[in-house]
């Protein structure tokens, strides 16, 4: 008896109809099939043979490749997040190079679950079907015919992702050569493998140092001494690996031509009265460069009844003079570029925020903008963004998501506290962390990410209106990949987009940029790299100072254990889900207002608590603080409100006790160190009489949503709301609280002689409970 022909089901909900497997369409609808590979781990299911379905929905492909004939549907999970498991989801900023957790099969013969592994380093597109379903390339076996360029590249990435993979223990998976695969000029692994023992640079080193015969020779004496200095110590840090390989590519980028061809386009949609949406260049034009820099900006407005297209109007602006009027005068040095970006991206939240001021913007009328751009240089793609427009890769093998949406069900995943799958099923999941606007930019965390540009591609720059329901994992074959043979003309693709967007979700204004990449190899030289001077870096005054980009890495000091937890909510928050000033103050931000809300009970997220200690500080014989002045200075010298905090997550907007007067009162109970900075815990012992009650003008504080939390959904065009004074719109901390607060931040602002007893500055009261949290709004989730 034959097997039944293998199917796989529509992901057009209105159809579902199943159709075989060696269609690119569905029969009926003609929808494009959408073919999601995964990876088995757990128990080996070695034993079942090709083609049998495992729980009536994975199709085995055999060497533990799963094929989801049901992709549309969600996955089953579960709610405890498995040791093994979490490393996935925290490092899901790096999805571009590592797998994320899809979901789960339970099988009545096994004691474990099996877990899937989704975007795997397996061919699913864009090739041809005789390797579809197949791993691709081991780096080792694909290295010998690698470019010079390409063969840096990939160190470069390995390098790059030395700490944030040393931080969750598994840095284990940069040493296993059957785990580093390679996609064209992208690095993936197939799987993460935890540490035994803490590996080393070394390690690495010894991993490299068998390349090396067989690396280009422009690069070959190069690699050889850095291997040697991996060896004997002289590299000590992933940072100055990093730094050191960086000062090789441009050797090596110098013997390929780039160009670079951008076409835009942007259509209110069918459903909307007006296009709040904004891109750099105008739509329909058409910009093409082989020397000069090339800038593209997609921005989508969030106004609720008027406003954005104001803001999404005047972040192009403002981005578009300062990048256009500085490039031309940078060194193009990697720092100086991610920094001047930031920079572009906080000076257009300013001008949109003062806008909202001068206008006097209140609640609904407030406006705000997501925004993401593309910087393209010689042989480097510089891309940036903040909120939940997106930007992805495609390249002939592939199509690739890589910005991470600043959203709740994305912050959800960093955090470890769900899948991603699971995540975006909640009703509050697309709601924003942070977009332009919404408040001073101290707080703002834009995310830059540079890619090496080696081999042909195209960036797709698109606001939600078409990524939206996965449309462009369905199109970028039939729409984005002839680009790449000259098959389609770039003003065609993006139009064609546009109207794939309007005609299969339309429920949003929608606007696409297409950023054509080409690569011409040079011809071979002899020319070699310089050898890599690992102690010169030491006289670098761009190596070693503390970075004011917030985007930087992570610190390469493992962390202990028992802070695990502690140190991924602060770097990645910190990276890439950085609240918005205006998230923390009495105004709650446009994207969660509703204008029908309905109550429901608020499940608040618990913020870290401090370990047990009851060491007592030692502040030169100081117990009490006398505070004067309700400000202080952060690390890098700007004003903030002097806030007292539960726990020690400052990026947690709802982590507020409230806001410390001046003339106030404290006690300290504890002192902490936490990674390199101090904290300390304070109790409230009195307050100035003129303070002691809130002010009418300030508003009770405000969390942000919880996915558990049921409310009605609204559209992203509801209000933003942002603080007008330098201290915000926070309620004052009261008398008995307890919290915790930087000490570089508190002791500068208690005077020389504020050691006075507690007769002197009276008793401290009982801590009293914190009040409970009101019920936040939404916007619709941005994914089905």
């Amino acid at each position: 008896m034959q097997n039944p022909v293998a199917t796989i089901n529509c992901p057009n909900p209105q159809c579902q109809t199943p159709n075989p497997l060696d269609h690119n369409f569905c029969q009926k609808c003609r929808t494009p099939l959408i073919k999601r590979y995964l990876r088995a781990m757990g128990e080996v299911i070695d034993g079942d043979l090709g083609g049998a379905i495992l729980v009536g929905r994975y199709l085995s492909k055999g060497n533990r490749i799963l094929l989801d004939t049901q992709p549309s549907l969600p996955p089953e999970t579960t709610e405890e997040i498995p040791e093994a498991i979490a490393p996935y989801l925290k490092l899901s900023p790096y999805k571009l190079h590592i797998p994320q957790v899809y979901g789960l099969i339970r099988r009545s013969h096994t004691r474990h679950p099996i877990w899937l592994l989704d975007q795997v380093p397996v061919y699913s597109g864009g090739v041809d079907s005789s390797v579809e379903g197949q791993l691709m390339p081991e780096l080792a076996a694909a290295w010998k015919t690698a470019p010079a360029l390409r063969q840096l590249n990939w160190l470069w990435q390995m390098a790059q992702l030395w700490h944030p993979l040393n931080t969750y223990n598994v840095t284990a998976s940069l040493l296993t050569p059957g785990l580093l695969r390679v996609e064209g000029s992208i690095v993936r692994l197939l799987d993460l493998q935890q540490d035994n023992v803490t590996p080393t640079l070394q390690q690495l080193g010894e991993l490299w140092s068998q390349w090396v015969e067989e690396s280009q020779p422009v690069i070959k004496n190069f690699l050889a001494q850095l291997c040697q200095q991996l060896d004997t110590g002289e590299i000590s840090h992933s940072d100055q690996l990093v730094a050191l390989l960086e000062r090789g590519i441009p050797e090596c980028g110098s013997s390929q031509a780039n160009a670079y061809q951008v076409a835009t386009f942007s259509d209110t949609g069918p459903s909307r009265r007006r296009n709040e949406d904004s891109c750099y260049p105008p739509s329909g034009s058409i910009s093409a460069t082989q020397t000069n820099d090339l800038l593209t900006i997609v921005c989508d407005g969030i106004g609720g009844h008027e406003g954005g297209d104001i803001a999404s109007s005047l972040a192009i602006e403002t981005i578009r003079e300062r990048v256009e009027n500085l490039s031309a005068n940078w060194d193009w040095h990697p720092t100086t570029v991610n920094l001047e970006l930031e920079k572009s991206a906080c000076i257009a939240n300013d001008t949109i925020s003062q806008r909202n001021d001068t206008e006097q913007r209140q609640e609904r009328q407030r406006m705000g903008t997501t925004v993401v751009m593309a910087l393209a240089h010689q042989y480097e793609i510089y891309i940036t963004h903040v909120g939940d427009s997106r930007v992805y890769r495609v390249s002939r093998t592939g199509c690739h998501q890589v910005t991470l949406d600043d959203d709740l069900a994305s912050r959800e995943v960093r955090l470890g506290y769900a899948l991603y799958r699971e995540a975006v099923q909640h009703p509050a999941s697309g709601s924003l962390v942070q977009a332009l606007g919404m408040g001073a930019s101290g707080m703002l965390h834009p995310t830059v990410q540079r890619f090496i540009v080696d081999e042909d591609c195209v960036f797709l720059l698109c606001t939600d209106g078409l990524s939206d329901y996965d449309r462009v994992e369905q199109y970028w074959e039939t729409e984005i990949l002839p680009i790449l043979d000259n098959q389609l003309d770039l003003k065609t693709a993006a139009q064609r987009l546009v109207q794939i967007a309007n005609s299969k979700n339309g429920h949003d204004n929608v606007t696409v940029a297409l950023v054509h990449c080409q690569v011409k190899q040079g011809e071979s030289t002899e020319h070699q790299l310089s050898a890599p001077a690992a102690a010169s870096l030491a006289e670098d005054p761009s190596f070693g100072d503390p970075s004011r980009i917030k985007t930087q890495r992570l610190s390469s000091n493992p962390a202990p254990k028992r802070t695990g937890m502690l140190l991924g909510i602060f770097i990645l928050m910190g990276l890439f889900g950085g609240v918005a000033y205006g998230f923390v103050s009495g105004l709650l931000p446009k994207i969660f207002l509703s204008s029908a809300p309905k109550q429901s009970p608020a499940i608040s997220e618990t913020p870290p608590q401090p370990p047990n200690d009851s060491s007592t500080p030692e502040l030169g014989g100081r117990s009490l603080l006398l505070i004067n002045s309700d400000t202080t200075k952060d690390a890098s010298g700007k004003s903030i409100p002097l806030l007292l905090r539960p726990g020690f997550d400052q990026s947690n907007s709802k982590a507020v006790l409230g806001l410390i007067p001046a003339n106030s009162v404290l006690q300290v109970s504890q002192k902490k160190q936490i990674l390199e900075e101090k904290w300390l815990q304070l109790k409230v012992c009195s307050l100035p009489q003129i303070a002691s009650k809130p002010s009418p003008a300030k508003s009770p504080q405000k969390p942000l949503p919880q996915l558990n939390q049921q409310a009605p959904a609204i559209n992203k065009s509801s209000a933003v709301n942002q603080k007008n004074t330098s201290t915000g719109t926070y309620r004052l901390v009261q008398p008995g609280q307890l919290g915790w607060i930087r000490e570089t931040e508190i002791l500068p602002l208690s005077a020389e002689n504020s050691t006075a007893n507690t007769t002197q500055l009276g008793k401290c009261a009982n801590p009293v409970s914190g009040s409970t949290a009101s019920t936040p709004k939404r916007k619709p989730s941005a994914s089905p």
